[in-house]
């Protein structure tokens, strides 16, 4: 199958190389050094135990790959929006929309049974570009576990975790998901298709909503900023607040509030994204992992004044270093 990852990253480049070297017909989209590097010396995935290179199709526009099966989208969320229209050439009559990013997706109300169905997220999707440009009927769902960062052009470094869970917004086990499932399996990742894809992609939000603008605020890892007794008060606030929203679009957490601030806590000294992209001045994904939800909680007259705190904190913050738009 033809599989093109726009915006081969950390995570984009960490998958295309699995399913590369796995046989798929890849081709990876980047830019400046990073596209340069890889053009001249292939991709190069290193890990704790193994180094290895990996030479798919490498190209600096949609135009260059052409009609794909699957689209892998692994950019920021802010990103998207601004990249629709240069997506175009790579969209077929039938060519499926893997959403690896961050947050809430901006197609989260596609087809759901309920009073909000087809409804769109304005911080998700200004103007309904991505709701347009790339259609919700071609999307399929992903959330992103692993940890990757691109430490020089053409090198990315494969932190840890394997998993990438995949689901159709409909809950179907369709063919074109099922495919891609056996593909990630066949290139070394955990790729489970669940029924409810709109859950997992809470789950993880539940804590991103509280863990990264606090750390990005603080500078503070994920052992300090849930065992520091002030900061884990805050946590504990904005996660409650985030689960209410939750409940109120159907939504059960599987696990409770403590076990999931605990696992936080057991990753120990790490730095949350939002923090590392402070520290390098890098645009922050801000909406799609706060102010989204906030706008959800307005939806259903749910108050999230903690939420908003840290929204309009970080904001502030991030605007004066030229980091949100």
């Amino acid at each position: 199958m033809k599989i093109c990852v726009f915006g081969a990253g950390a995570i984009g480049g960490l998958m295309g190389a699995g399913l590369s070297a796995a046989g798929e017909e890849v081709t990876l989209i980047a830019r400046g050094p990073h596209l340069q590097a890889m053009r001249a010396n292939g991709l190069k995935l290193q890990s704790e135990d193994k180094e290895e290179t990996v030479t798919p199709n490498i190209a600096g526009s949609a135009a260059e790959a052409g009609e794909q099966d699957y689209v892998i989208v692994a950019l920021k969320a802010s990103a998207v929006a601004g990249v629709v229209e240069a997506m175009q050439p790579l969209l077929g009559p039938s060519t499926a929309v893997v959403m690896a990013v961050n947050g809430l997706p901006w197609w989260y109300f596609y087809g759901l049974e309920g009073p909000y169905r087809d409804r769109r997220v304005a911080s998700l999707d200004p103007e309904d570009k991505q709701w347009l440009g790339i259609g919700p009927g071609r999307v399929i769902g992903c959330v992103v576990y692993p940890a990757a960062e691109v430490v020089a052009p053409g090198v990315v470094r494969h932190i840890s975790g394997d998993r990438f869970t995949l689901g159709e917004p409909d809950g179907s086990r369709s063919e074109r998901v099922e495919a891609l499932s056996r593909a990630m399996i066949s290139a070394g990742f955990k790729a489970p298709v669940k029924p409810d894809i709109r859950t997992e992609i809470w789950v993880k939000l539940w804590g991103n909503v509280a863990f990264n603008p606090i750390s990005a605020l603080t500078g503070g890892t994920l052992r300090e900023i849930t065992t520091d007794p002030v900061t884990r008060v805050l946590v504990r606030r904005v996660m409650d607040e985030a689960e209410a929203v939750a409940a109120k679009f159907g939504i059960e957490m599987p696990i409770g509030v403590e076990r999931r601030i605990a696992g936080a806590t057991a990753i120990g000294e790490h730095k949350t994204s939002m923090l590392q992209d402070f520290e390098r001045g890098r645009p922050i994904e801000l909406d799609a992992i706060v102010g989204a939800v906030a706008e959800l909680g307005r939806l259903v007259d749910l108050p999230t004044p903690a939420i908003d705190s840290l929204f309009a904190l970080t904001r502030q913050r991030a605007m004066l270093l030229g980091l949100y738009p």
